[in-house]
């Protein structure tokens, strides 16, 4: 046998070693590669949300349980998350909302075959499927190389009764369908129109999920060297990272303070003492607030990586300080969510606002996680939480649907003030639908065109989606009774 090759250059050893199998891909894996791949040219739909995606999921989810055997249990945490965030693209219609659920899926299932411990260990482990499925090309090749070299008579058995049952179907399925309405309706909202462009679109799908599947089970039979959490020793003294570090308490503890005296003051002393119109003072505000909770994280890191623990006064300066640090940033958090959800209710919400508030609101947790690792100077569970709680509050705000609280408060806001943005509104989908039927109906028929708009592509059983399902007879009542350019 062979001895491994390094799939890595050498100078990358030192951050991400791969070996792949001396042996090709066996008949297992290949067969589970295109099972996936068939599932993908079947239930794969033309729009970004659908069931569809579902359904492809748990086959590919399958697939990887076949080349896996034995599970593990982050394997199983990471591969639940994964199918949850696909789950999103069967209930919600938004968009943006699926795209970004279908991308936090992918990296959830990458970590749920690669693994990583550490925060650079889980970076690489999120993208290693991504990276397993061009270097997977090769081996599967030489799979199937030694697949048609060992024909038997149980594999021509096989394929005999595979060509039966095609003749079989072809035979009954058209009597079936001549003799019942319904049961022909059935088979062409089921069974795909066969001409060159679906052709087509099948071939580039297969491929597509095949690929990825061979990168999965590239990943779980020869799994990549990740780089654990080994801080190098540090040089630093106390003095050299304590006094930068308290410079920022001093600074941030000094903000705080004005900010507790202008929360507990309100609007009114906003703008008695800023001298600025309160929507420029919440809006441009928080943008600053968010950029200094970003860069505290950044320092908060390095001091973590490089800060000296050798002895009892090291470690009491780094609990002392990044604790302090940590609690006065929730302040500035505080600040921001607040100025946010001001802006909001006084103009309005939209998607940009309430998904920035999100992030800062994840962030806020973020920095209590650190709080809680301070305590004992312990923080090796502390990467694979940020980022579970960073996938899982994806999977909580897409639960909770965002569109349709969007469309609750602008709805809600125009019955205490009769203002209402419909040109925005208009832009929204289907989970905004049962919400803005509220509207009166010389704004209702207006700002349902975004979800009549989606239901245009909503023609198949792969696109079935439960929002777009609920909308429906809403957009059909109100359809053409706009009379306003939106």
């Amino acid at each position: 046998m062979n001895s491994p090759s390094v799939i890595a250059p050498a100078t990358y050893s030192t951050i991400m070693r791969w070996e792949k199998p001396a042996e090709p891909a066996p008949p297992r894996t290949l067969l589970a590669i295109g099972i996936a791949g068939a599932a993908g040219a079947i239930a794969l739909p033309d729009t970004p949300s659908g069931i569809g995606y579902l359904v492809v999921a748990l086959v590919c989810a399958g697939s990887a349980w076949m080349v896996m055997g034995r599970l593990r249990l982050w394997t199983v945490v990471w591969g639940v998350l994964a199918l949850a965030l696909v789950a999103m693209t069967a209930f919600r219609d938004a968009d943006w909302l699926s795209y970004m659920c279908m991308l936090g899926a992918l990296a959830a299932a990458s970590l749920a075959v690669a693994g990583g411990r550490s925060l650079w260990g889980m970076l690489l482990g999120s993208v290693s499927v991504a990276l397993g499925s061009v270097l997977a090309l090769p081996w599967v090749i030489r799979g199937l190389s030694a697949l048609s070299g060992r024909t038997t008579k149980k594999t021509v058995r096989l394929v005999k009764s595979i060509l039966v049952s095609l003749v079989l179907l072809a035979v009954f399925v058209p009597l079936l369908a001549g003799a019942d309405a319904a049961f022909a309706r059935l088979l062409e909202n089921i069974v795909p129109t066969m001409d060159e462009d679906s052709a087509i679109r099948w071939i580039v799908l297969f491929t597509v999920v095949a690929v990825g599947t061979a990168g999965v089970s590239l990943v779980i039979t020869a799994p990549p060297e990740l780089p654990d959490d080994e801080r190098p020793p540090s040089r630093l003294s106390v003095m050299e990272w304590a006094l930068p570090v308290g410079i920022l308490v001093l600074l941030f503890a000094a903000f705080a303070a004005v900010q507790f005296t202008a929360l507990f003051g309100g609007v009114e002393y906003v703008l008695n003492t800023a001298e600025v119109e309160f929507a420029e003072y919440a809006r441009s505000g928080f943008w600053q607030l968010l950029a200094v909770t970003l860069l505290t994280l950044v320092v908060v890191a390095a001091v973590v990586r490089w800060a000296p623990r050798r002895t009892s006064v090291d470690r009491a300066w780094l609990r002392g300080l990044l604790g302090a640090l940590s609690l006065l940033v929730l302040v500035i958090v505080a600040s921001a969510l607040s100025r946010m959800w001001t802006y909001q209710e006084a103009y309005g919400f939209t998607v940009l606002r309430l998904s920035v508030e999100a992030f800062e609101l994840w962030l806020g947790l973020v920095y209590v996680m650190v709080i809680v690792a301070g305590v004992r100077l312990e923080a090796r569970w502390l990467p694979r939480a940020i980022v579970g709680s960073a996938l899982s509050g994806l999977l909580v705000f897409a639960v909770l649907n965002p569109e349709r609280l969007i469309a609750e408060h602008n709805v809600a806001r125009y019955q205490e003030t009769q203002k209402i943005d419909v040109d925005y509104l208009s832009r929204l989908g289907a989970d905004a639908a049962p919400v803005l039927a509220a509207l009166p109906p010389e704004h209702r028929a207006c700002a349902l065109v975004g979800a009549g708009f989606q239901m245009q592509d909503d023609d198949s059983w792969q696109s079935w989606n439960v929002s777009r399902a609920t909308a429906l007879p809403i957009v059909l009542a109100n359809r053409g009774h706009c009379r306003q350019n939106p």
